[in-house]
């Protein structure tokens, strides 16, 4: 309940939110007022508008995602309420530090908030702490990657052509602050296997009877629309470029000059994008589960439609749960025992094992 003693529940309205900032110190900005700061947006904000916002950055500051932020704490609500799903995002490379390979099924958001560069593994959190404190330093600033993955995410969603869920997806993140790069699933690497290799192969969930996938490298995602698998997404963030070092750059008349940065700039802006990362995602998924149930759910589905549930059932006491309560599977309508083929692994299961899965269930 509220303050007042009412249900702490949306009016239908429209929520607004409003953050004030208390803590600004606009005089640090008083050089860059004149200087553009090397690679931030200062001069292509001036080419294209022929005035920016000088002090704090205006919208070229990462202080804008609050906004995101606070939007995606209702989508999120939403889609946990809808389907159970969980966004979880944490930090897998600060520089050359990685991170080894997150189980994407357990990884838990106190794992990663358990320490301030929100890595979940502890070792390696360590090592990225002291590296970011060292590059602090000498006045430099350094970059990484955030990992996030979304669980319980209904088959379905996105679209065939313009409205694929990766690319909204990758549009989302990469209109983050300071993000250069987006990847799905194998991502880049997946250009080094061969089909045969990168290809997940169907199974039948042994305790459902739906359809699932013996391995994950599709991250999600195939032909745009999401197969009930865990999504998982990467987004690379540069060093930040507001520094503390003396760098050659121009003023807005175009005379050379050195600048150096003034004023609280991340040596690393990881730590914080991860919830931002979060928040993105949970607004696409949102958005696209209002469309697909605008497009596909006002009228019910063939009935008897000879096709097996895809992706894992949504957990019990969500939207989605309930209505799944009494789905059978093609095996169950058939008479056919639900407890055939081999189990899923979903996200986290290297290439041999889940190869091995898919020899089980071939073999049955």
């Amino acid at each position: 309940p509220g303050e007042d003693g009412m249900p702490g529940v949306a009016l239908g309205t429209p929520i607004a939110v409003l953050v004030r900032n208390k803590d600004h110190k606009s005089e640090h900005y008083d050089e860059m007022a004149v200087s553009y700061r090397p690679s931030h947006a200062d001069a292509s904000y001036d080419a294209k508008y022929g005035i920016r916002a000088i002090a704090g950055g205006g919208r070229s500051s990462a202080r804008e995602t609050i906004g995101r932020v606070a939007a995606g704490a209702v989508a999120r609500k939403l889609l946990s309420v809808y389907a159970g799903v969980e966004i979880v995002g944490y930090v897998t490379a600060v520089k050359n530090i990685k991170a080894p390979p997150v189980n994407h099924d357990t990884v838990t958001q106190q794992q990663v908030d358990a320490n301030i560069a929100r890595c979940p593994d502890p070792a390696t959190a360590d090592l990225m702490i002291a590296e970011i404190d060292a590059i602090r330093r000498t006045g430099n600033s350094v970059g990484g990657v955030v990992e996030c993955v979304a669980r319980n995410v209904p088959a379905g969603l996105g679209g065939p052509v313009f409205d694929k869920l990766e690319a909204d997806l990758a549009k989302a993140l990469m209109s983050l602050p300071a993000s250069k790069g987006f990847e799905i699933g194998s991502g880049f690497d997946g250009t080094l296997l061969t089909g045969h290799e990168h290809n997940d192969p169907f199974v039948i969930d042994p305790a459902s009877g739906r359809t699932r996938t013996a391995s994950n490298r599709s991250g999600g995602v195939q032909g745009g629309i999401s197969n009930g698998e865990n999504i998982v997404v990467r987004v690379c963030f540069k060093p930040t470029s507001t520094i503390g070092r003396l760098q050659d750059t121009v003023t807005r008349t175009g005379q050379p000059v050195q600048l150096r940065g003034k004023g609280r700039h991340d040596p690393c802006v990881l730590p914080r994008a991860v919830p931002m990362v979060e928040a993105m995602v949970a607004l696409v998924l949102a958005d696209h589960l209002m469309q697909q149930q605008a497009q596909c759910g006002i009228l019910p589905a063939e009935e008897g439609a000879s096709i097996n549930p895809l992706g894992a059932k949504a957990p019990e006491g969500t939207v989605l749960g309930e209505r799944q309560k009494g789905e059978l599977s093609m095996r169950e309508r058939m008479g056919v025992g639900a407890a055939v083929g081999a189990a899923p692994v979903v996200g986290s299961e290297s290439e041999g094992e889940g190869e091995k899965r898919a020899e089980m269930f071939l073999e049955e």
